[in-house]
């Protein structure tokens, strides 16, 4: 028999056999974690038969490129799984369109356009099928539902992906590749509890109702795998409370992983550097825009293996943002997808849930329900300000019981009141300056970037700082950093910020004024007040404004919400305030709760194709603003921008460049490229042409002046 050949690596050469049985084998590993091994082990088995051709021998060789993927992709079809042949046949170019049966012919552009023309003569090379292949048909729970459908192709195309590179790269790299290397979960859960033994007895009253909320998340780990909410208020230490309850429950359920998803890097930073005290710090894997790992020194190190772990998710805490796990889950690419099979039989938190967005609703709360209905997770959604959500899980999961780790919301609500609301009606950005001026420590949160800068400029100079998105997030960091030392140090601080500052950043502020907001917005921007409740209720003041400027069109319908939740004197902080908010604001926001109409493209389809995978995750942006970067030519920054300027493209030079991006909106950019303030770039974005340009106080200019960016 001829020996077919899949890969080459100097004078070493792996069988298709070989790498057959080795992707088995992994993607199989991979799929028992939701009861799915076998499809698994088939997926593995197929994906590379069209290797088994003189054809692709001959690329081996130097020849020309070779479709080798859509002859495992027919052998799959003619087994009656056309699942398999969509996995198959996207396993390196990524999900297809699967199309329609009944009207695709060998031009359309779909899965089944590509099997047709597989068929025609000459459509692929000949091959050979080098091993039994037999596909075991999906249980009927798949079938029964769309959405589960849809799920479990690209739950198992993500098995299949990740155990193709594993494979391959064990061959090529000689096995050099040092992935794993972490310590068991049981082990973790040991360092926190032994973390957290010094807390009781508490101190103080503060840290004893703290005590009670950690116990009671403890004592809630022994519940079953499933869906729960932790409605904590601010300051309640929810951070540690949530990562009890998640190694507790994974030790218990004998799970993979905890995942936190968090919607801000800022919150991310700080919450992860709490785990990797407590937990060690090889331990926690971050993984968004605002980490930098060096892939290129290979070997033991920490850096190189947290590079390859934020490729597929293996380590035993990964802290992700939300964009990255929901658009992850809704992608197509390779890539992205890779990871996802290890979202099964973990423990996933999401922070902060009440940020999820309202435009985006449904394929979130549809894709959480799914990984705990079928893929064996265990989700938290955990927030001060828990949204309404029962209906749309109701939907998605019929008879998914939502249980509640700390009942008794409202006697927490009431023990945890740190702070006095107080409403000053409208106040004008002078107005507004002369108060804050007449305070030496306060925090000011405003609902634009223009407003912040506006009010800034109308403070003392001394003890005064800005915060918003227009500063590159290196530089917010290096003042948030400033500011936490005046406050500690009782030195005067008056911060003027978007909301960035509100969620999850640990600051704490004798006063806050916040401009009228959503509600949930307002009680975040109160939990920088008073956060460590050092001072007495009546004493630490929450003033709610409203600002004369025109409302943005993104809080109009939070806004009016909120003013709705709030009429006849309700009490802003109570927990039946919040739950009419969101029950208004989701009435209010009517059926756009899927703007990219990603739940009824994979359950309806799109003119007439079924599961249009490609087409779908081309159209879900979690982020719906379209902005462009320009970074700015800063410290490192200015290096960095330099390699880009030369033509240097790379994944970790433009991580690295991340540090020093601001995003604007295209009318800002436009406005700056046209004042030539800004070199553009093929990727879109652009490079600020001078530093100078830059404020080190308020960061890129808001305004663009004709001529910024000339040299004489």
């Amino acid at each position: 028999m001829e020996i077919y050949y899949a890969h080459r690596e100097g004078d070493r050469a792996q069988t298709v056999e070989e790498h057959l049985r080795g992707t088995a084998e992994r993607s199989a590993a991979f799929a028992a974690a939701f009861g799915e091994a076998e499809a698994g082990r088939a997926l593995g088995l197929a994906h590379d038969i069209g290797k088994c051709s003189a054809e692709f021998q001959r690329r081996l060789a130097g020849g020309r490129l070779v479709d080798h993927a859509t002859a495992g992709a027919l052998e799959c079809a003619r087994r009656d799984a056309l699942w398999a042949a969509c996995c198959v046949a996207g396993h390196h170019g990524g999900l297809p369109d699967v199309g329609n049966l009944r009207v695709d012919r060998e031009d359309a552009p779909t899965l089944i356009g590509r099997l047709r023309r597989a068929m025609a003569p000459g459509g692929i090379p000949d091959y050979t099928v080098p091993l039994s292949l037999s596909v075991p048909p999906p249980d009927p729970k798949w079938e029964a539902d769309a959405l589960a459908r849809a799920f479990y192709i690209r739950m198992l195309y993500s098995c299949l992906v990740d155990a193709d590179f594993l494979d391959t790269e064990a061959f090529m790299e000689h096995g050099r590749v040092r992935r794993g290397g972490y310590e068991p979960l049981s082990v973790l859960l040991d360092r926190l509890e032994r973390a957290i033994a010094p807390w009781w007895p508490p101190e103080n009253e503060l840290n004893a109702r703290r005590c009670v909320i950690l116990r009671r998340c403890i004592d809630g780990a022994a519940g079953e795998k499933g869906l729960y909410t932790l409605t904590v208020p601010t300051g309640g230490g929810k951070t540690v409370a949530s990562l009890a309850f998640a190694l507790r429950h994974a030790v218990r359920h004998g799970m993979d992983r905890v995942i936190y998803v968090i919607p801000y890097t800022s919150i991310i930073e700080q919450n992860a550097a709490v785990f990797r005290r407590i937990l060690g710090e090889n331990n926690v894997v971050e993984h968004h825009s605002g980490v930098l790992f060096d892939a290129a020194e290979r070997g033991d190190t920490d850096q190189y293996r947290w590079a390859l772990a934020t490729e597929n998710w293996d380590a035993p805490v990964i802290v992700t943002t939300a964009v990255q796990f929901f658009e992850s889950l809704y992608a197509s690419r390779p890539s992205q997808c890779r990871k996802l099979h290890s979202i099964a039989n973990s423990v996933v938190i999401f922070d902060e849930a009440q940020m999820l967005p309202t435009g985006h609703l449904r394929p979130c709360v549809a894709a959480i329900a799914q990984l705990v209905r079928h893929f064996s997770a265990t989700a938290v959604l955990c927030t001060a300000t828990q949204p309404v959500l029962n209906d749309l899980f109701a939907a998605y999961a019929p008879g998914l019981p939502i249980r509640e780790l700390c009942p008794g919301t409202e006697d927490l609500y009431r023990a945890f009141r740190r702070v006095t609301f107080q409403h000053a009606g409208t106040l004008d950005a002078e107005t507004l300056a002369g108060r804050l001026a007449a305070l030496d420590q306060v925090l000011c949160v405003v609902n634009t970037r223009r407003a912040a800068r506006e009010v800034y400029g109308l403070l003392p100079q001394e003890g005064s700082f800005h915060l918003s998105t227009l500063m590159y997030p290196a530089h917010r960091r290096a003042v948030l950093r400033t500011i936490r030392e005046r406050l500690q140090a009782g030195l005067p601080c008056r911060v003027v910020s978007t909301s960035l500052v509100e969620a999850g950043v640990d600051v704490d502020f004798p006063a806050v004024y916040r401009e009228m907001a959503g509600l949930d917005s307002i009680l975040q921007a109160a939990g920088r007040c008073n956060r460590e409740g050092r001072r007495t209720v009546e004493e630490s003041v929450v003033t709610v404004f409203a600002g004369v400027s025109a409302t943005p069109e993104l809080l109009r319908l939070p806004i009016q919400a909120a003013r709705e939740a709030l009429g006849q004197g309700a009490d802003i902080a109570s927990p039946e305030t919040v739950r009419r908010y969101f029950a208004v604001y989701r009435a209010l926001a009517g059926d756009e709760l899927d703007k990219s109409g990603q739940i009824r493209a994979l359950t309806e389809g799109i003119d007439g194709c079924d599961l249009p995978f490609r087409t779908a995750a081309e159209r879900f942006h979690f982020l719906d603003d379209a902005s462009r970067t320009v970074y700015i030519p800063e410290g490192e920054g200015a290096e960095l921008a330099d390699r880009l300027r030369q033509g240097e493209r790379s994944r970790d030079l433009f991580r690295r460049l991340g540090q020093y991006g601001v995003s604007v909106y295209e009318g800002h950019y436009q406005a700056l490229l046209a004042s030539g303030a800004v070199e553009p770039l093929d990727e879109g974005g652009g490079v600020l042409r001078q530093a100078e340009l830059y404020s080190r106080e308020t960061g890129l200019p808001l305004r663009a002046e004709p001529g910024q960016g000339l040299y004489i």
